[in-house]
């Protein structure tokens, strides 16, 4: 094939690859719409708190959060049960001071893992890519919102997380039975994080004023711009810390809220 010829059909598969990524979008935009106004319009959907739990208990990442939680905190009252011959898994002052300060650090965990790691754009190191899996999934969250299986933590790379914090968690504190609270509470929250996240993609209305601050927040981060509103089970708190939680009457509709890294691909 000459060098003429092969050109002409790279541009030809370029072209077709632009259409039908094209045509994917528009339906996804369409979708968008669509439920959009299901959920803000005069006659938008709705579903109960059981009905939405109910759908939620359908999703693989919530069931294996769930057995984490449950193995960590049996581990944690067997490990307290033997204390008399385990020193370590004794209770101590640490296991009641640990949960608060992972509650009170956690928006901004959240925040830090939704900007590098969920937002992360794709590199290149030589000829391999680095795009791992959880940014791949957001990206496409991003594109449609209401994609409900795109809400959740991807299983395979929930697996390997959960794997990895055990491995940490066991190297890094001194004491068994702290490694084993620190285990039970990063369970609990990541359950809380996933039920937060799907309830807010959920077709179930904001009932209190604390919820709906939430609620509001991340769409914002969904509909508005995917520069800002990055905490999801909270609003206004590692946001406003960390300079990401504008007012939104001064913010502009980010054109690739729905296409992350568009525009830096485009000039890439």
């Amino acid at each position: 094939m000459s060098t003429t010829h092969a050109t002409a059909w790279l541009r030809t598969y370029r072209a077709r690859r632009r259409s039908a990524q094209d045509e994917s979008g528009l339906r996804a935009q369409a979708r968008l719409r669509a439920d959009e106004s299901a959920i803000t319009g005069q006659h938008r959907r709705s579903v109960s708190l059981g009905g939405a739990w109910r759908a939620f208990c359908r999703h693989p990442s919530p069931w294996m959060l769930a057995a984490f939680l449950g193995a960590a905190f049996s581990a944690r009252l067997i490990a307290a049960a033997f204390s008399a011959r385990l020193a370590a898994g004794s209770w101590s002052l640490g296991d009641a001071v640990l949960p608060i300060l992972m509650i009170a650090v956690f928006p901004l965990f959240e925040w830090a893992v939704h900007v590098c790691v969920l937002h992360w754009r794709p590199r290149h190191l030589g000829r391999r890519a680095i795009d791992p899996l959880l940014a791949r999934s957001h990206r496409a969250h991003h594109a449609d919102p209401r994609d409900i299986p795109l809400v959740f933590i991807p299983w395979r790379a929930l697996a390997w997380i959960i794997a990895a914090y055990i491995a940490v968690a066991l190297l890094a504190f001194p004491r068994l039975g702290l490694a084993l609270t620190f285990l039970t509470v990063l369970a609990a929250l990541g359950l809380g994080y996933e039920w937060a996240h799907y309830l807010i993609h959920s077709d179930y209305r904001p009932r209190s004023g604390a919820y709906r601050a939430v609620w509001r927040n991340h769409r914002l981060h969904h509909y508005k711009n995917e520069h800002y509103w990055f905490t999801v089970t909270t609003a206004g708190t590692a946001d406003r810390l960390l300079g990401t939680y504008p007012d939104p009457q001064h913010v502009a509709t980010s054109p690739t809220v729905k296409d992350l890294h568009a525009r830096e691909s485009s000039h890439s």
